[in-house]
C-alpha cells in the first residue's frame, strides 16, 4: 500500500512532465508503470535510446561581443618582458595607466576639461588616438571637441590640407572644431567660393591664422569679398594675418586686389597666375597703400615646405587620410572593365586626382607676382640657394651676428618701461 501511495503520488505530481516509463523491481521481477493507465504491467523492457535532454530543449549559439574586449583588458593590465634567460615574466601596470586607459576607452563621455592639467591631457589625447577614438562618425567629433574648447593650439597649432579634398569633404566639422591655429594649407582643394570651410574662416575661432595658403581653390573677387568682410567693416576675422597666397586662381582680377587692402599687417603675398588685367597698376597699389614690394626672385614663404601639422592631433589626421585612401581602394578594380571599355570602342570617363604642381602654367604666362615688406627680415628668402663662396659665408656669420645683435637690442627695448606703465603696473 505504501509502495503504491508513493507511486501515485509520483505520478499525480509529475504527470506534466514526459520522464518515459518508470521501472519498478519487485520480487526480482521488473515491473514497468503504465502511466496512462495507472497500472502496472509484468513485461520484458525494451531497450530505448538514452536521452540527456528533453524533446523541447533547444541550443542557440551566441557570440558576446563583450569577450574580446573583457579579455583584452585582463591582459592589458600586465606588461609581459623577457628576461636574459628568456623566461617570460610579467609584472602589473600603474593604476595611473590604468585609469588612463578605462578613460580614453570612454573618451566621448567626458563632459568637460576646461582647467584639466594639459600634461595628463596630452597622454589622455594620445591613448585615445591610439585606440582609433577620433575617426568615429559621431563619437569621434564629441570627443575632440571636448579637447580643441580646452587647449586650443596645443590640440593643433598648424594644419596642412594640400590636396586633401577628400579629406576635408568627409572630416568637415572635425576641421572646424580646432582652434587658434596660426598655419593653414587648403592650396589645391578646389574649395570654390560657397564652400562651408571658408566661410569658416572668418570667423573668431580661426582670428588667430597667420599663414593662409589658398593656392588653386576656384577662388573669384566673390569669395575674396565675403573672406575680407569682417576684416573691412568689423575689424575681426583675419586680421592677425601675415602670409597669404592666392596664385592659380584666375577668376580673381583687379577688383579682388581692392579687397586685400584691409589686411594692414599683410607682410607676404602672391597673386601669381590670377587674372589680372593691369599689373603695373595692381603693383603700385599694393606698394602705396600696404607697403608691399614686387619680389623679382620666388619667395621661401609659398614653396610650401614650411607648413606642415603640428600638434597633439598629427596622427589623427592622418589615420583621416588612411581611412579616406581606404575607401577609395576598391576603385581600382575598376580599371580593367575600364581598359575592356576602351579596347572594344566604347567611351568612358576617367576622373585622375588632381595633382598640385609647384610651377603652373598659368604661372609662368603671367610670371611672378609674390611681394614682400622690406622691413620684414626672413619674408623675402629666394627659392633657390645658390652656392655659398668663403667671402659669402662670412656674409653669412656677419648677418647672424647682426641678427643676435638685434635681437638682444628689441629684447632691451621691450624691458625698458615708461613712466606711465611703472604707474600702472603699481596699481595692482
Amino acid at each position: 500500500q505504501s509502495w503504491s501511495r508513493g507511486m501515485s503520488y509520483c505520478l499525480h505530481s509529475e504527470s506534466h512532465l514526459d520522464t518515459g516509463p518508470i521501472y519498478v523491481r519487485e520480487n526480482g521481477k521488473l515491473h514497468v508503470v503504465n502511466q496512462g493507465a495507472g497500472g502496472t504491467q509484468n513485461v520484458t523492457p525494451k531497450a530505448r535510446p538514452f536521452s540527456l535532454f528533453s524533446r523541447s530543449f533547444s541550443v542557440e549559439l551566441c557570440m558576446n561581443r563583450e569577450d574580446d574586449r573583457a579579455r583584452r583588458q585582463r591582459t592589458d593590465h600586465f606588461i609581459f618582458t623577457y628576461t636574459k634567460e628568456g623566461n617570460l615574466r610579467y609584472s602589473a601596470k600603474s593604476l595611473f595607466s590604468l585609469v588612463l586607459g578605462y578613460i580614453s576607452d570612454n573618451v566621448d563621455h567626458i563632459d568637460s576639461l576646461i582647467g584639466f592639467p594639459e600634461q595628463i591631457a596630452e597622454k589622455l589625447f594620445s591613448a585615445a588616438e591610439a585606440r582609433q577614438k577620433f575617426t568615429e562618425p559621431v563619437t569621434g567629433l564629441r570627443a575632440l571637441q571636448k579637447f580643441t574648447e580646452a587647449y586650443g593650439s596645443l590640440v593643433l597649432c598648424s594644419l596642412c590640407l594640400r590636396n586633401r579634398y577628400l579629406v576635408i569633404s568627409e572630416k568637415l566639422e572635425e576641421i572646424k572644431s580646432f582652434r587658434e591655429l596660426t598655419c593653414l594649407d587648403l592650396s589645391c582643394c578646389k574649395l570654390g567660393d560657397e564652400h562651408e570651410l571658408l566661410e569658416h574662416l572668418t570667423k573668431e575661432a580661426l582670428s588667430s591664422v597667420k599663414r593662409l595658403l589658398l593656392k588653386d581653390n576656384c577662388l573669384s573677387d566673390a569669395g575674396l569679398r565675403r573672406m575680407t568682410a569682417p576684416v573691412r567693416v568689423l575689424k575681426k576675422g583675419l586680421e592677425n594675418l601675415l602670409v597669404l597666397d592666392l596664385s592659380c586662381n584666375p577668376k580673381i582680377t583687379d577688383v579682388g586686389i581692392g579687397y586685400l587692402l584691409s589686411f594692414k599687417k599683410l607682410n607676404c603675398l602672391d597673386i601669381s597666375g590670377t587674372g589680372l588685367k593691369d599689373v603695373d597698376a595692381v603693383i603700385k597699389r599694393l606698394q602705396m597703400q600696404i607697403g608691399l614690394v614686387h619680389s623679382k626672385v620666388p619667395l621661401k614663404e609659398f614653396d610650401h615646405s614650411n607648413c606642415k601639422t603640428e600638434g597633439w592631433a598629427e596622427q589623427t589626421v592622418l589615420q583621416w587620410e588612411q581611412a579616406v585612401m581606404e575607401a577609395m581602394k576598391p576603385q581600382d578594380n575598376l580599371r580593367s572593365r575600364v581598359a575592356t571599355l576602351h579596347f572594344y570602342g566604347k567611351t568612358h570617363r576617367i576622373e585622375e586626382v588632381v595633382k598640385c604642381t609647384l610651377v603652373e602654367p598659368e604661372t609662368k604666362a603671367s610670371g611672378n607676382l609674390q611681394f614682400y615688406k622690406e622691413n620684414v627680415q626672413n619674408c623675402h628668402l629666394p627659392l633657390k640657394k645658390e652656392v655659398a663662396g668663403s667671402h659669402e659665408l662670412k656674409n653669412n656669420k656677419k648677418r647672424a651676428l647682426a641678427e643676435q645683435e638685434t635681437e638682444r637690442t628689441s629684447k632691451q627695448k621691450h624691458l625698458c618701461l615708461t613712466v606711465e606703465d611703472w604707474d600702472l603696473l603699481n596699481t595692482y
